[in-house]
Protein backbone atom coordinates (compact mmCIF):
# COMPACT_ATOMS: atom_id res chain seq x y z
CA UNK A 1 0.00 0.00 0.00
CA UNK A 2 1.18 3.57 -1.04
CA UNK A 3 2.42 5.81 1.82
CA UNK A 4 -1.09 8.31 2.22
CA UNK A 5 1.63 11.27 3.07
CA UNK A 6 0.91 13.78 6.10
CA UNK A 7 -2.58 12.92 8.33
CA UNK A 8 -4.21 15.26 10.50
CA UNK A 9 -2.97 14.18 13.96
CA UNK A 10 -5.17 16.23 15.70
CA UNK A 11 -7.03 20.12 16.23
CA UNK A 12 -5.85 22.07 18.77
CA UNK A 13 -8.76 24.32 20.27
CA UNK A 14 -8.30 27.10 23.05
CA UNK A 15 -10.75 27.06 25.93
CA UNK A 16 -11.70 28.85 28.88
CA UNK A 17 -13.77 26.58 30.13
CA UNK A 18 -11.96 22.94 29.94
CA UNK A 19 -14.88 21.58 32.18
CA UNK A 20 -17.77 22.70 30.39
CA UNK A 21 -15.31 22.16 26.67
CA UNK A 22 -15.39 18.64 27.75
CA UNK A 23 -19.00 17.91 29.23
CA UNK A 24 -20.02 18.82 24.93
CA UNK A 25 -17.82 15.92 23.43
CA UNK A 26 -18.65 13.52 26.41
CA UNK A 27 -22.36 14.34 26.78
CA UNK A 28 -23.10 15.28 22.97
CA UNK A 29 -21.16 13.25 20.84
CA UNK A 30 -20.27 10.80 22.84
CA UNK A 31 -16.44 11.01 23.33
CA UNK A 32 -14.50 10.40 26.22
CA UNK A 33 -11.52 12.17 26.90
CA UNK A 34 -8.40 11.33 27.91
CA UNK A 35 -6.11 12.17 30.55
CA UNK A 36 -5.34 15.75 30.92
CA UNK A 37 -1.87 16.31 30.49
CA UNK A 38 0.49 19.26 30.50
CA UNK A 39 2.49 20.78 27.84
CA UNK A 40 3.71 24.24 27.29
CA UNK A 41 1.92 25.98 29.52
CA UNK A 42 -1.55 24.53 29.26
CA UNK A 43 -3.60 21.28 30.66
CA UNK A 44 -4.36 19.24 27.39
CA UNK A 45 -7.46 16.72 27.13
CA UNK A 46 -7.38 14.42 23.96
CA UNK A 47 -10.36 13.19 22.78
CA UNK A 48 -10.38 10.60 19.76
CA UNK A 49 -12.12 10.91 16.84
CA UNK A 50 -11.58 7.90 14.07
CA UNK A 51 -7.56 8.58 14.36
CA UNK A 52 -7.87 12.21 14.31
CA UNK A 53 -7.75 13.97 17.87
CA UNK A 54 -9.34 17.59 19.26
CA UNK A 55 -6.97 18.95 21.93
CA UNK A 56 -8.83 20.66 24.25
CA UNK A 57 -6.47 23.33 25.52
CA UNK A 58 -6.95 25.69 28.75
CA UNK A 59 -3.56 27.88 29.92
CA UNK A 60 -1.89 27.31 33.15
CA UNK A 61 -0.35 30.77 33.17
CA UNK A 62 -1.23 33.82 32.32
CA UNK A 63 1.79 34.60 30.26
CA UNK A 64 1.78 30.61 27.77
CA UNK A 65 1.07 31.02 24.19
CA UNK A 66 -2.59 29.63 24.97
CA UNK A 67 -3.26 32.18 27.00
CA UNK A 68 -1.72 35.04 24.93
CA UNK A 69 -3.89 33.55 22.00
CA UNK A 70 -7.48 33.58 23.82
CA UNK A 71 -6.48 36.77 24.93
CA UNK A 72 -6.24 38.34 21.30
CA UNK A 73 -8.69 35.73 19.70
CA UNK A 74 -10.72 34.71 22.30
CA UNK A 75 -11.69 30.56 22.30
CA UNK A 76 -11.48 28.61 19.11
CA UNK A 77 -9.43 26.60 17.12
CA UNK A 78 -5.84 27.20 18.29
CA UNK A 79 -3.47 25.15 15.50
CA UNK A 80 -3.84 22.08 13.15
CA UNK A 81 -1.15 19.50 13.56
CA UNK A 82 0.04 17.38 11.08
CA UNK A 83 1.99 13.81 11.66
CA UNK A 84 4.56 13.82 8.77
CA UNK A 85 6.71 10.63 8.14
CA UNK A 86 10.02 12.36 9.44
CA UNK A 87 10.05 15.57 11.26
CA UNK A 88 13.50 16.87 11.13
CA UNK A 89 13.66 16.14 7.14
CA UNK A 90 10.35 18.27 6.92
CA UNK A 91 11.80 21.32 9.11
CA UNK A 92 14.93 21.17 6.87
CA UNK A 93 12.37 21.33 3.88
CA UNK A 94 10.24 24.34 5.63
CA UNK A 95 13.74 26.29 6.53
CA UNK A 96 15.24 25.67 2.37
CA UNK A 97 11.80 27.18 1.20
CA UNK A 98 11.74 29.88 3.37
CA UNK A 99 8.38 29.14 5.64
CA UNK A 100 9.08 30.89 8.96
CA UNK A 101 9.21 28.34 12.25
CA UNK A 102 8.24 28.56 16.04
CA UNK A 103 10.59 26.13 16.58
CA UNK A 104 13.94 25.87 14.73
CA UNK A 105 14.16 22.28 16.13
CA UNK A 106 11.56 19.78 17.31
CA UNK A 107 10.64 19.48 21.18
CA UNK A 108 8.87 17.28 23.21
CA UNK A 109 5.37 18.02 23.21
CA UNK A 110 1.99 16.36 24.46
CA UNK A 111 2.34 12.84 24.82
CA UNK A 112 5.77 12.49 24.59
CA UNK A 113 5.72 13.18 20.97
CA UNK A 114 8.62 15.51 18.96
CA UNK A 115 6.57 18.53 17.52
CA UNK A 116 7.47 21.46 16.22
CA UNK A 117 5.33 24.94 15.08
CA UNK A 118 5.46 26.75 12.02
CA UNK A 119 4.45 30.65 11.86
CA UNK A 120 0.98 31.80 11.04
CA UNK A 121 2.45 34.20 8.67
CA UNK A 122 3.89 32.01 6.45
CA UNK A 123 1.37 29.49 6.71
CA UNK A 124 -2.13 31.26 5.29
CA UNK A 125 -2.52 32.73 8.95
CA UNK A 126 -3.04 29.52 10.58
CA UNK A 127 -0.60 28.19 13.13
CA UNK A 128 0.46 24.55 12.13
CA UNK A 129 2.09 21.79 14.33
CA UNK A 130 4.04 18.81 12.76
CA UNK A 131 4.51 15.96 14.40
CA UNK A 132 6.06 11.96 14.06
Amino acid sequence: MADPGPVVSHIGVAVKDLTAAVAFYRDVLGVEPGPAESADGATIVSLLFAGTAVELLVPETPDSPVAKFLARRGPGIHHICFKVPNLDEALLRCRSLGYRLVDERARPGAGGHRVAFLHPTSTAGILLELTE
